[in-house]
C-alpha cells in the first residue's frame, strides 16, 4: 500500500484509482473468527428497546456487557444516531460470546478504508448563485458536512466575509487538538472535529511529528473536497499560474463542518460511524463522503448503515462512486439512499506537447512550472533500455542507470507507482525530463500533474507512436513544449476512464452510478503542510492544487445539492437527488451522446447513470420521484433481508409483512434497471414491470411520455402515457412494462423514459442486462 492519498499517482490496486482521490476498503471481514486470540476492533449493534430495566442508561448496559466477556475491554465509541451500539477491542472468542448476549444484534469486525475550482461554476452555468436563488432561499442556511482528512482553516476558501450568524440550532463545535484551536473556526467553517480512537486502537498512537492529532488537514484531500463543495470565492486562484481565475465552491455561501476520519494509515469504520453519528446530532444538511468500502451487503457496510440513519433525518448523502474504472461492476457506495457520483471532464486542459526529432508533435498534459528545457532537442531514451531491471520501463525507484539517463529525456510507462514518483526517479538518476506513456490499463485518460521535473503525460496510442520513433531512430531526440491553460476544449464533458462503472453487484435492480459531475483536473484549496504532489521531497507549498478523481466529483454534487436545498428547503433528500438526476443530460451541446474516454465510443448509463449534472435545470425539475425510509425498508424486504439484517440497517425492529409481495422494481427510484435470466428467456420472452410515482413541484401541468431504446430485443411501454397534474404536490403513478426476448449472457442494452410538458424535461435512464 502506498503511503498516503496524494502519493497514489498511478496505482491501480483493489478499488483504488491512480491519484489522490478515493478511500476504499482494503479488508472487509465477513464475520467473526472465534479462534483469534489477538484483539481487534468490533462494532456492536444492539436493540435499543431490549435494554434491561436494571440499567439507568445504555452506557451502563454496554459496560456491563463488556465486563461479562472481558476484564480489560473498553468502549471506544458509543453510537446514538448512526446506529445503536458501541465499538470495542475484543478477541475473536470474546466477540462470539458477546454476540450471544440478549439484545445484541450483531458484532461486526471493523473495516479499514484507504483514500479513494475556477472553471466548474462557469462550466455548470452557476457563475452567479444569487441570481438563481430567490430572497427566501439562502445558501447560508445550509450546512455541508465533509468526512475526509480534515481542513486547512487558513485557506482563503473559508473566508467568512459577508456571512451572517451561524444558523440557529447548530450543535457542532470546533474541537481543539494539535495545531488547531476553536479560534480556527469562523462563520464559514462552523465545525471541525476529529475521530481517531478506532485508528489508534489498531495502528497505535498518532505520530504527531508527521500529522496533527486534530482536525487539521496535513494531506490536502479534505481541504480540496470541502472547498469544492462550499468554498468561499477567492480571486486570482491558480496552481503555478495554471487555471487562473476566481475559485469558489458550488454553494459558496453554505457553511462547512469537517469531520476528520482519515489518517496516514487509513480510515477505520468505527471512526467513520462516530463521525456520521456526530454529524447527525450536530445538524448538518448535506453529508459528503469521498471514500468508499467496495461492494458488500448493506447490513455489513458501515457507510450504508450510518448514512441510512442520516437520510432518515433528512440529510442528503453524496458519495464517490470509486476510481476503479473502466472495468464493469467496480462501484462503491451503491445503497439506494446514497447519491453515487461518477466523474467527467470539463472544457479545460493543460497541454504540453512532445516534439520529436523527426518533426512530429504529439499532445500531452502537464502542470510543470519549473526551469524550462533547453531550446535544442535533447537525447531521448526508453526507460526499459536504461535499466537492468525487468520492470525498468515502469521507472521504479533505483531501477534506472544514471550513465544511460543523465542529461536525457526518459520515456516511462505508467503503472504500479505514482506518476509524480516516476518523475522523481528520473530526476534522481540525472534525467532532464520525462514523457509518461499510458498503457492499456489507462488508455487515453490524461491526468495533469505538478511534476518535479519537465514532464508530460500522453495517451496509450500516442505512447505507441512515440515508442516506434524512439526504438527505430539510432539517435532519437525530443523536447517538451508547455502551453499553459486552454479552455473551450471539446468534446466536454466526457466520462473519465477511472470513474467506476455499473452494474451494481449488490443490488443490480438499482442503476448506479446515479450521476456524473466534474472530476478531472479540478482546482480547489490545499493544505499548507504538503506540496502539490504529496511527495516528501516536494518542498513547494501552494494555496490551491489541481487533482482528479470521483473524490472531486462527489463534492461538486454535495455542493449542488446544497444549492438546490437553498431554493427548496422543504424537499426531502430523495426529491433533491431526483431533481439532479432527472434534469441531467446524456448528450453534449452538439446533440451527440456523451463519450467514454476509455473506449472513444458512446458512454452508457452504467458509466454516467442519469447523465451529467445540470444544476440550473435542477432548480425547477417539474416533477420528482420522492422516497422515505419506509420505502427503503420495503426494498430491503424485496431483497429478502432477514429481520436481523433489516434491524442492522434501520436500528429498529422492522418485520416484512408475510402477506405482502415486495418487488425490487417498485422502489420509486429515478432510474430503471432490469435483469433477465437467459435460461428463462431462451426461446421466448420475459416481462418486468416497474411502478413509479411522480410528484409535481411546479404546479399544474400535463406531461407526455417519450420512450427510446437501443435494442430490438426490448420493448418498453408506459401506462398511462399522459399524466395531468392539477396543483403542486399532487402525485400521479404509472407502470412501465418491459418485454425482452432472448439475449446473450453478459449483454446489455439501454434506453430512456422522458416526461415532458413542453417546458420541463424529466428524464430517467433504463438499463437491461441478460445474465
Amino acid at each position: 500500500m502506498l503511503k498516503r492519498s496524494a502519493f497514489l499517482g498511478s496505482v491501480l490496486w483493489t478499488f483504488l484509482f491512480v491519484g489522490p482521490l478515493l478511500f476504499t476498503a482494503v479488508a472487509a471481514a465477513d464475520g467473526i473468527d472465534g479462534s483469534e486470540t489477538s484483539r481487534k476492533t468490533y462494532i456492536v449493534h444492539v436493540a435499543k428497546s431490549q435494554m434491561p430495566a436494571v440499567f439507568p442508561h445504555h452506557d451502563n448496559w454496554f459496560d456491563s456487557s463488556l465486563r461479562s466477556v472481558s476484564d480489560s475491554a473498553e468502549v471506544l465509541y458509543t453510537y446514538a444516531a448512526a446506529i445503536h451500539g458501541f465499538s470495542t477491542r475484543l478477541t475473536g472468542s470474546e466477540a462470539v460470546a458477546l454476540e450471544a448476549f440478549p439484545g445484541v444484534i450483531s458484532v461486526l469486525p471493523e473495516q479499514r478504508y484507504e483514500l479513494h475550482t475556477t472553471r466548474t461554476p462557469e462550466f455548470l452555468g452557476i457563475e452567479d448563485n444569487a441570481a438563481l436563488l430567490p430572497e427566501s432561499g439562502s445558501e447560508s442556511d445550509v450546512i455541508v458536512g465533509v468526512l475526509d482528512t480534515g481542513v486547512w482553516p487558513e485557506s482563503r476558501s473559508y473566508n467568512d466575509a459577508g456571512l451572517g450568524p451561524v444558523p440557529a440550532g447548530w450543535k457542532g463545535e470546533c474541537e481543539a487538538g494539535t495545531n488547531f484551536t476553536a479560534a480556527n473556526c469562523n462563520k464559514k467553517l462552523i465545525g471541525a472535529r476529529f475521530f481517531s480512537k478506532g485508528y489508534e486502537a489498531t495502528m497505535g498512537p498518532i505520530d504527531e511529528s508527521k500529522e496533527s492529532r486534530s482536525a487539521r488537514d496535513d494531506d490536502g484531500h479534505g481541504t480540496h473536497t470541502s472547498s469544492t463543495a462550499a468554498g468561499s470565492e477567492v480571486e486570482g486562484a491558480n496552481l503555478f499560474g495554471y487555471a487562473l481565475g476566481n475559485a469558489r465552491g458550488m454553494a459558496r455561501k453554505a457553511r462547512v463542518s469537517v469531520y476528520k476520519v482519515c489518517w496516514l494509515g487509513g480510515c477505520f469504520s468505527s471512526d467513520i460511524l462516530a463521525a456520521i453519528d456526530r454529524a447527525i446530532l450536530d445538524g448538518v444538511n448535506i453529508l459528503s463522503l469521498s471514500l468508499g468500502g467496495g461492494s458488500s451487503d448493506f447490513y455489513r457496510d458501515s457507510v450504508a448503515i450510518g448514512t441510512f440513519a442520516a437520510t432518515e433525518k433528512g440529510i442528503l448523502i453524496s458519495c464517490s462512486a470509486g476510481n476503479a474504472g473502466p472495468g464493469s461492476s467496480t462501484l462503491s457506495n451503491v445503497a439506494p439512499w446514497i447519491t453515487t457520483v461518477g466523474a467527467g471532464t470539463i472544457d479545460r486542459d493543460f497541454p504540453a506537447y512532445v516534439s520529436l526529432g523527426n518533426g512530429k508533435k504529439y499532445s500531452g498534459v502537464s502542470l510543470y512550472n519549473g526551469t524550462s528545457l533547453p531550446r535544442t532537442l535533447l537525447p531521448f531514451v526508453y526507460a526499459g533500455n536504461a535499466s537492468n531491471n525487468t520492470n525498468g520501463n515502469l521507472c521504479f525507484t533505483g531501477t534506472l542507470d544514471p550513465e544511460k539517463v543523465a542529461g536525457k529525456i526518459v520515456l516511462c510507462d505508467r503503472g504500479v507507482t505514482a506518476r509524480v514518483l516516476k518523475g522523481q526517479v528520473v530526476k534522481l538518476a540525472g534525467g532532464a525530463g520525462m514523457v509518461l506513456a499510458n498503457t492499456a490499463a489507462s488508455g487515453e485518460e490524461l491526468v495533469a500533474d505538478a511534476h518535479l521535473l519537465p514532464a508530460t503525460s500522453v495517451g496509450e496510442k500516442t505512447g505507441i507512436e512515440i515508442k516506434k520513433y524512439l526504438l527505430s531512430d539510432p539517435n532519437p531526440t525530443v523536447t517538451i513544449l508547455f502551453e499553459g491553460t486552454k479552455v473551450g476544449i471539446q468534446p466536454a464533458p466526457v466520462v473519465s476512464a477511472f470513474s467506476s462503472r455499473g452494474p451494481s453487484t449488490v443490488a443490480p435492480s438499482i442503476l448506479k452510478p446515479d450521476i456524473i459531475a466534474p472530476g478531472v483536473n479540478i482546482l480547489a484549496g490545499w493544505t499548507g503542510a504538503a506540496g502539490p504532489t504529496g511527495l516528501s521531497t516536494d518542498s513547494r507549498r501552494v494555496d490551491f492544487n489541481i487533482i482528479s478523481g470521483t473524490s472531486m466529483s462527489c463534492p461538486h454534487v454535495s455542493g449542488l445539492a446544497a444549492f438546490v436545498k437553498a431554493r427548496h428547503s422543504n424537499w426531502s433528500p430523495a426529491a433533491i437527488r431526483s431533481a439532479l438526476m432527472t434534469t441531467a443530460y446524456d448528450k453534449g451541446k452538439d446533440g451527440k451522446p456523451l463519450i467514454d474516454v476509455a473506449t472513444g465510443k458512446n458512454a452508457t448509463p452504467f458509466d454516467f447513470g442519469a447523465g451529467h449534472v445540470d444544476p440550473k435545470a435542477a432548480l425547477d425539475p417539474g416533477l420528482v420521484y420522492d422516497l422515505n425510509a419506509d420505502d427503503y425498508l420495503n426494498f430491503l424486504c424485496a431483497l429478502n433481508y432477514t429481520p436481523m439484517q433489516i434491524n442492522l440497517v434501520a436500528r429498529r425492529n422492522a418485520t416484512c409483512d408475510a402477506g405482502k409481495t415486495y418487488s425490487v422494481t417498485d422502489l420509486n427510484y429515478p432510474s430503471f434497471a432490469a435483469v433477465f435470466d437467459t435460461t428463462q428467456v431462451a426461446g421466448g420472452s420475459s416481462v418486468v414491470k416497474f411502478t413509479r410515482t411522480l410528484t409535481s413541484v411546479s404546479g399544474a401541468g400535463t406531461y407526455k411520455v417519450f420512450i427510446s431504446t437501443d435494442s430490438k430485443e426490448v420493448k418498453v411501454s408506459v401506462d398511462p402515457g399522459v399524466l395531468s397534474f392539477g396543483a403542486a404536490n399532487e402525485k400521479k403513478s404509472y407502470t412501465v412494462t418491459v418485454i425482452a426476448s432472448s439475449g446473450l449472457p453478459g449483454t446489455n442494452s439501454f434506453g430512456r423514459i422522458v416526461w415532458s410538458d413542453g417546458i420541463h424535461t424529466v428524464g430517467s435512464p433504463m438499463a437491461f442486462t441478460w445474465n
